[in-house]
């Protein structure tokens, strides 16, 4: 077997290479979940009744259900012939007799189409017992409502090396979620068959957890469950954890009727029942150098759990292990907790708590900047990690030596310097608009923080004819995943891209899968492809030997053909070796298995080393700000991102511009908005469609936007050289919320930090503008001499919440 990084001559694996899907979805052919129910006869619809009430004891009538025509069943905690509960932490339950959050779904419908399921859920009657709600982080930090184990980061002596500092900065960074807002909305079809087999169709991330939950929901082994995930119209995280609940409710449905049973929430339902990316409160206290190096961070991080535990505590834990992002902080102490409120359980979101933890920092360094007298891009620059650094949690810094050189190059190719310059002279000739350039680093620890799921495995099939069919344990949300494994498996059988195909993900050809997510996806899966076929090739390379004359090692596959060293004049095709192979009883199919390696991670000290590499980027970001409106316009995005030696570059450079779109959507553009009002509605979600939540549309994509991937990057412990690509470029677009900070600081005097609310939308940037141009007429009344002709007094200096303490 080659060496996990390595590549033959010529490889599949670096070609551009269209989504393997590509035309099933621009034509409108390529099948999702709920368009499989739609072919499907005699299936039900299941329909939620959702509570009304932020927190309250229900009581629930559901015979009005049944006077609806077509309705066939109402399912109630009742029904449940195994566990009521739609989580791994049991504490969700499946039926609630307490509703949690307003639009928690308390009892379903089935019948016999959506309008019946829909008129039969609005019968069913429901009585509330109030009780006390939290709401917003703040209310459960006054109430100390927490849930879950709080962790803490902590190296040196942080209180010691602040207080000795000759700078201390003290503040609260405050910021919203974020909505997945995927174009396929969650969906489940289940099919009880002959044999009493449950066949689950589910728009899922992690399909041996949707089987395993379906299981324990039924009563029933895992084995009479069959989970089978074709393709996601988007996840994001979504739909790693939440779908769990909602395929054991259509699989319930299949066993009391006997018929088959879908539930697609409509956009609406999907807002109001499924979690977010968790906001985070931080309270910080910063020391520093009087030349700008960073003596010690104290900080105490609260992420809004929702109402159940669900991920919250390792994305808390991802979060700790970020917040130093691209930094050497010598002394560190983080405190990690989780907020129980009454709003919906928050979930996994692409970067799983890295992007909050890189929040922190980042917004540390915005606010601390100007107050130093030390140029934003500086100071960032010269606190990066070098060669031999550890985390605050204790892993080595590996390829530190990449961040610099990336910066370094992004600066050049985009001309940072001379456009710096010409901001500031548009700045000084433009009183009402300003502009401002930021530049910003990344450094993503890529692995699972648990590290049971660092595996992966596959099944791949080679035939007589010679075409290969691959199974692996990964799910396709149009990221390219299943392209990239059809890449891999053509590069390991010396095979061209068109002989390959991939069939659907099923728990019952590769079980016990991981989730598909922390960007792991092409590293766990791509492993288990290429040892499944390598041993394949091995096998036939034994039967190639024979035929061509040679030593089985002197054998080659390549571009479908094998041939032999020193007998070049005789070539076999792939499918001549496989049919020879099966003529001599040799076997053409693997199952591969892949487990990364050099993990160890001790969660109650928060120490070790967590993350088999990690992933470095820059980007730089020009936005234009309108100070009559705070609307704001990006210029120019240019963007250089480590993705290893890519296994197919024309995939990595959509996600890389994918990513930071999504990141500035979260930053700028997106706020979730509940009623914290006392009246009735508390609690309720008030953006809950398209029409009251922003997303970034093109009108909001850069008017310039340059990507390119870092070279010469191989990564040695990793599938052909590749790293992750998912997630890592989603903080690329800090970038742009400090570059709307640093155009905002223009319209207010020279020193002075700015507080940017988040996410920054041109509401808050307004404000923000606000107060800078109020500090500016403050400076200057203060420096005019008064009537008498004597210099008036200088005011207290303005608050701020990252001032000098």
């Amino acid at each position: 077997m080659s060496a996990l990084a390595d590549r033959p001559a010529n490889p599949v694996v670096g070609r551009r290479a269209a989504h393997e899907s590509a035309a099933l979805h621009v034509t409108g052919a390529a099948m999702y979940t709920d368009d499989v129910a739609g072919l499907s006869t005699g299936v039900l619809t299941a329909w939620p009744v959702q509570s009304t009430n932020a927190h309250a004891r229900v009581t629930i009538d559901v015979a009005p259900a049944y006077d609806v025509p077509g309705v066939v069943r109402v399912l109630t905690a009742d029904d449940v012939p195994g566990l009521n509960d739609a989580g791994i932490k049991h504490d969700e339950p499946l039926f609630p007799s307490e509703a949690m959050f307003y639009g928690h779904a308390l009892v379903w419908v089935l019948g016999d189409s959506p309008e019946s399921a829909r008129l039969g859920a609005e019968a069913v009657k429901v009585e509330y017992e109030p009780l006390p709600s939290i709401i917003t982080v703040r209310e459960a930090i006054d109430a100390r409502a927490f849930q879950g184990i709080a962790r803490t980061v902590e190296r040196g002596d942080a209180a010691t090396a602040i207080a000795e500092a000759d700078r201390v900065f003290e503040g609260v960074t405050e910021f919203g979620g974020q909505e997945h807002f995927y174009l396929e909305t969650q969906a489940s079809f289940a099919v009880r068959d002959s044999e009493g087999q449950y066949f689950i169709q589910c728009s899922t991330q992690h399909p041996s957890e949707t089987q395993e939950i379906v299981a324990h929901v039924l009563g029933i082994p895992s084995n009479e469950v069959t989970v089978q995930q074709l393709r996601m119209g988007g996840g994001f995280g979504g739909k790693e954890m939440q779908p769990h609940g909602l395929a054991a409710i259509a699989a319930l449905g299949a066993k009391l009727t006997g018929r088959p049973v879908r539930l697609r929430l409509n956009r609406t339902q999907d807002l109001t029942m499924t979690g977010k990316r968790h906001p985070f409160h931080i309270t910080w206290k910063v020391g520093v150098s009087a030349d700008g190096y960073l003596q010690g961070l104290d900080a105490t991080l609260t992420a809004d759990g929702g109402w159940s535990l669900d991920l919250s505590e390792p994305v808390l834990g991802r979060a700790l292990c970020h917040l130093d992002n691209a930094y050497w902080i010598p002394n560190v102490h983080a405190h990690g907790r989780i907020a129980k409120t009454n709003k919906t359980s928050n979930t996994a979101f692409r970067g799983f708590g890295g992007p909050q933890g890189v929040f922190l920092i980042e917004d540390v360094l915005g606010r601390i900047a100007p107050e130093l007298g030390i140029d934003p891009t500086v100071l960032r620059e010269q606190n990066f990690y070098v060669p031999g650094q550890s985390t605050p949690y204790g892993q080595l810094v590996k390829d530190a030596e990449r961040m610099p050189l990336i910066w370094s190059q992004l600066k050049g190719e985009c001309d940072f310097d001379a456009r710096s310059a010409e901001v500031a002279a548009f700045n000084a000739e433009h009183d009402d608009v300003k502009r401002g350039l930021a530049i910003t680093p990344i450094k993503f620890g890529i692995s699972f923080n648990f590290a049971a799921f660092n595996q992966a495995g596959a099944l791949v099939h080679v035939y007589k004819d010679g075409s290969v069919l691959i199974n692996h344990g990964g799910t396709e949300m149009g990221q390219g995943l299943h392209t990239k494994m059809l890449q891999v498996a053509a590069t390991a059988l010396g095979l061209e891209l068109h002989q390959v195909r991939l069939a659907p993900t099923r728990t019952d050809k590769v079980p016990n899968t991981s989730a598909t997510a922390a960007s792991s996806g092409s590293d766990l899966n791509g492993g288990a492809v290429k040892n499944a076929c390598e041993q394949i090739r091995e096998r036939m390379a034994k039967v190639a030997g024979r035929l061509l004359d040679v030593d089985e090692r002197d054998v080659r596959f390549e571009g479908g053909y094998v041939t032999g060293l020193g007998n070049r004049d005789l070539r076999l095709s792939f499918a001549e070796v496989a049919e020879a192979a099966y003529l001599q009883r040799v076997q053409l199919w693997a199952a591969g298995y892949y487990r990364t390696e050099g993990l160890h991670w001790n969660p109650d000290l928060m120490q070790g080393s967590p993350f088999k590499y990690f992933s470095y980027g820059a980007a730089a970001t020009e936005v234009e700000v309108d100070g009559f409106t705070g609307a704001y316009r990006v210029r120019r995005v240019d963007i250089i991102h480590d993705v290893g030696d890519s296994l197919s570059p024309m995939l990595d450079i959509g996600q890389v511009e994918g990513a930071y779109v999504q990141g500035v959507g979260w930053l700028t553009l997106e706020e979730l908005r509940w009623d914290e009002t006392d009246g009735p509605g508390r609690g309720r979600l008030l953006t809950q469609s398209a029409s009251t939540y922003k997303l970034p549309s093109f009108s909001e994509m850069p008017e310039e936007f340059n990507v390119r991937l870092f070279e010469n990057a191989r990564e040695d412990g990793a599938v052909y050289g590749s790293k992750a690509v998912g997630e890592p470029p989603l903080m690329l677009a800090f970038s742009a919320r400090e570059a709307i900070r640093t155009a905002v600081g223009a319209f207010g005097p020279a020193g002075r930090g700015v507080v940017l609310g988040s996410p920054a939308t041109p509401e808050s940037v307004y404000w923000a503008v606000e107060a800078a141009r109020a500090e500016a007429s403050a400076e200057l009344d203060a420096s005019e001499p008064s009537r008498t002709g004597v210099g008036a007094d200088a005011g207290p200096e303005p608050a701020f919440a990252g001032a000098d303490s």
